[in-house]
């Protein structure tokens, strides 16, 4: 076993909640070769779920030689591939009448001692590091481009009724914007990447009590053990990752 297998623990799960029929996210949960990925599809429940899929068969498939840099390039290069595949599919199926095919992206990639974080939507990746609670992505949806560039207040640009469309999602456009974050890891650094299925039912605070848990099987446990408590009208998909 190589030095990532034996450095990190992570679990993963998913689960349909209490409203919809299909589960259109997907996961990979890949501690072995530092690479964890959560997707939340788009487009009606066959797109969705085929789209959520393919982001994450496509980078299940990534060599897991090189250093972080090569392996980051390649995993763009993968989301840039399938964000033209899915736009060809689109117009190949432009007159059904739900031609959307597209999925949010946010996936963790580890060597060695640092981390880059990549995503495309509003799928969140979260960092519990010293008994504080960051989040690390920032959502690509209408509602923080609200509160961004109209100084609206979160309660605010959550009236407007368009406020959850996202404006980045592989396969949503021409061109795929990714944004990236890379830092240093820390001895006890916890890292959660979720849909927005798990977050809207969780404050801040639950999320951070429930990271700071012993273990990751514990601490996504209680993620989702909290989060069913409530209405859950979203699917729900969680990897947590400790170093």
């Amino acid at each position: 076993m190589g030095p990532v297998a034996t450095a990190w623990r992570s679990a993963a799960r998913t689960d349909t909640g209490k409203v919809r029929t299909r589960n259109e996210d997907a996961l990979l949960d890949r501690p072995q070769q530092g690479l964890w990925v959560v997707a939340d599809g788009m487009g009606g429940h066959q797109n969705g779920a085929l789209a959520s899929r393919l982001v994450v068969d496509s980078l299940a498939e990534l060599p897991e030689a090189g250093d972080l840099t090569q392996r980051l390039a390649q995993l763009r290069r993968c989301l840039h591939d399938l964000n033209r595949r899915l736009g060809q599919t689109l117009t190949v199926t432009a007159t059904r009448p739900d031609p959307v095919i597209g999925s949010t992206v946010v996936a963790l990639l580890a060597s060695g001692a640092r981390v880059a974080c990549v995503w495309a939507g509003d799928s969140r990746c979260y960092l519990w590091r010293a008994g504080r609670l960051y989040q690390l992505s920032r959502d690509h949806s209408l509602l923080q481009q609200l509160i961004d560039q109209q100084q609206l207040t979160p309660e605010q640009a959550a009236e407007h009724p368009a406020a959850h469309a996202l404006t980045r999602a592989v396969g949503a456009g021409e061109q795929l914007a990714l944004e990236i974050l890379e830092l240093e890891v820390l001895p006890g650094d916890t890292f959660l990447l979720c849909s927005d299925g798990l977050y809207q039912e969780l404050a801040p605070e639950a999320l951070g009590a429930a990271l700071s848990l012993p273990t990751a099987s514990l601490a996504l446990q209680r993620l989702f053990d909290q989060a069913l408590q409530g209405p859950a009208r979203d699917n729900l998909s969680a990897v947590v990752i400790r170093r």
